[in-house]
């Protein structure tokens, strides 16, 4: 602390109105009290403070306004300011009766002859209000912490105990940088640094070296790769390698799996009939899809791929079947929903979509195999593009079932226009045998004049061209 030098010199004559004027000016709460702390008068320098109005204070005493664990305080900065020692500020708290005790910051110092002392006061609720903020940060970020702290020990646990055996690899420099117990021992590897050390692949073959390096190749240019199978350095185990890419703090890491192939290693290889349908289904004209029971494509021919308008089959892999089928969210949810009630679907007719704006009329077979390992939906797609747009009688309803099977193939529109046609077909052919063909009385019969029956007849091919009309205007009623 440091006092004016001069302070006669400096500040002049300064008179109490002056002095006045400045204590209201450096503070926000200034008390004038008698040296026993009876409040004589009370200035605000601000008006946001939520206290008792100025006249309530007057002639109390400083203790009775302000709480009873801050009564102490006060008696400490009157002592201070008794014995002209040099000013403490002390937090002291006062009550308001809207809310929470304000806190005032406050410093005491005796002045004037009479002994009266004036007491300076600062807000310090902006600084409580950020004190809080700051614990609740605090407190927020040690849950969050010990969160983190439980979920990396579930990890690592789980992590050392896992059968399979899994590697951390760094994408950019293909260092190790994590293996767990079953990973060294599969790699015969002797401890944590010896596999941290050392650049993946490793521990297989030379075909082998070659197939991993070439699979994590592919992950890291499309973020997808198939798995492969590879055989140990030793030439006893045959392993399956999966990979997949993940990002960590702006750095990409690939996570490797190695399964061994136990019993007979031929399991794994694809015999040579399986290996003559692959490149038929392949090479098929009609499209092939393999997608999981949501919809999404895992493997499709190339004949697809056409009809799509893609390059390669990894712009479809992951993808959900809808984005090339005719009605988006339409057309997948009726096949996915006869699937699931059916097993299978025949003969749907939608259009695909292609990459570029094509769009080709097909029908799709469907079936569902729940019992695969993964379960999956299988769908195959025939160009349709060649046919008609009308469609004979025989694929009309003929029975509720048929009916419903059509729903979602047919637009709503053309099975009512349709099904009306083959009814009023059905009741002329009924009432022209029930009259042995005699037209005048069929139209009767059907509350038609002559002439309309003659032009639906006509219509539907049950007459000869050259037969004549009858003179009577059509019943348009019908």
């Amino acid at each position: 602390m440091r006092k004016l030098t001069e302070p006669q010199q400096s500040l002049g004559n300064l008179d109490a109105e002056a002095a006045a004027r400045i204590i209201v000016a450096a503070t926000d709460v200034a008390l004038v009290m008698d040296a026993d702390g009876t409040i004589r008068d009370v200035a605000f320098g601000t008006n946001d403070i939520p206290l008792d109005s100025d006249s309530k204070w007057v002639g109390q005493s400083w203790s009775d306004i302000v709480t009873s664990e801050s009564r102490p305080k006060v008696e400490a900065l009157l002592k201070d300011a008794a014995d002209d020692a040099a000013p403490r500020w002390r937090q002291l708290n006062h009550p308001a009766s809207g809310g929470a005790d304000v806190p005032i910051l406050y410093s005491a110092v005796r002045t004037g002859r009479r002994g009266r002392v004036v007491a300076l006061g600062r807000d310090l609720r902006t600084m409580s209000s950020l004190q809080q903020s700051l614990m609740d940060a605090q407190r927020s970020m040690e849950r969050e912490y010990s969160r983190l702290r439980h979920a990396e020990t579930r990890y690592r646990l789980l992590f050392q105990l896992a059968s399979e055996a899994v590697l951390i690899i760094n994408a950019s420099t293909m260092k190790v940088v994590e293996a767990n117990p079953t990973a060294m021992r599969l790699l015969n590897e002797g401890g944590k640094r010896i596999a941290a050390a050392r650049t993946f692949p490793y521990g297989f073959d030379a075909d082998g070296l070659r197939t991993v390096q070439a699979q994590l190749a592919t992950l890291k240019a499309s973020g997808r790769a198939e798995d492969v199978v590879v055989r140990s350095a030793d030439g006893q185990t045959r392993h399956v390698v999966s990979v997949s890419l993940f990002r960590h703090e702006a750095e990409a890491f690939c996570l490797v799996r190695l399964l061994p192939l136990h019993g007979d290693p031929r399991a794994a290889v694809v015999t040579p009939a399986q290996s003559r349908l692959l490149q038929v289904v392949e090479r098929l004209p009609d499209g092939l899809i393999v997608t999981d029971l949501g919809g999404k494509i895992l493997t499709a021919n190339m004949a697809f791929l056409d009809l799509a308008q893609l390059g390669s089959e990894e712009q479809a892999r992951g993808e959900l079947l809808s984005r090339w089928l005719g009605r988006p969210g339409v057309d997948l949810e009726v096949l996915l929903s006869n699937l699931r009630q059916h097993g299978s679907v025949r003969m749907f007719s939608t259009e695909v979509r292609g990459q570029f704006g094509s769009t080709t009329k097909v029908e799709i077979s469907a079936v569902s195999v729940p019992d695969g390992d993964p379960p999956c939906l299988g769908f195959t797609v025939r160009n349709a593009s060649h046919l008609g747009e009308s469609r004979s009688t025989a694929e009309l309803p003929r029975s509720i079932e048929h009916f419903t099977e059509l729903i979602g193939r047919v637009p709503l529109k053309d099975l009512v226009r349709d099904t009306t046609d083959v009814i009023e077909r059905l009741c002329i052919e009924a009432a022209l045998e029930l009259t042995n063909d005699n037209r005048a009385s069929a139209a009767e019969m059907l509350g038609l004049s002559r002439q309309s029956l003659y032009v639906k007849l006509r219509r539907y091919g049950l007459s000869d061209e050259h037969e004549s009309d009858e003179s009577e205007p059509a019943d348009r009623s019908t």
